[in-house]
């Protein structure tokens, strides 16, 4: 499986750094199959952070291995257990299961705004998973451990 990161900066070598944010999937490095997804975040963070060049790196991971050796947490789609896992890390309240890989969903900003709206109380989790239904998401797939990030193969780096 091909991965990508978006970044202000290539990374050759991943390293789990602490945010200091409130994220999707709780502490990790964060990658996606969907390049295009990677090329929007890089010029976002590098905008933001105002330094470095808007960058993906590429990596490889031999998903079968990896799903193999590794504690993994899969989400098909958005649904309730995803909304769940999602809306404790988005607090910071996740007390849960501890896993290796996090596949699934992405909130991105369309869904981040439903999202907020859910956490807000402004709409129900049914109504929060209807409208979730409808949006075209991407994925992330997160690597939370050491043992994770020892499947990823850097392939190349590239400006965008």
């Amino acid at each position: 499986m091909r991965v990508y990161h978006g970044s202000n900066q290539i990374v050759e070598k991943p390293r789990l750094i602490k945010q200091n944010r409130w994220l999707d999937f709780g502490f990790g490095f964060y990658t996606t199959t969907n390049r295009e997804q990677a090329v929007s975040f890089a010029r976002k963070v590098a905008q933001k952070r105002a330094s470095g060049e808007p960058s993906v790196s590429v990596y490889e991971i031999d998903e079968k291995v990896a799903w193999q050796e590794c504690r993994v947490l899969e989400f098909a789609g958005p649904d309730e257990a995803w909304l769940d896992f999602v809306s404790l890390n988005r607090q910071g309240l996740y007390q849960g299961e501890q896993f290796d890989l996090i596949y699934g969903p992405v909130a991105n900003d369309d869904v981040y705004t439903t999202l907020t709206l859910y956490l807000a109380g402004v709409l129900s989790k049914e109504q929060t998973l209807a409208a979730l239904k409808i949006r075209d998401l991407y994925n992330q797939l997160v690597f939370v451990s050491e043992r994770a990030l020892a499947h990823l193969t850097f392939v190349h780096g590239e400006g965008v």
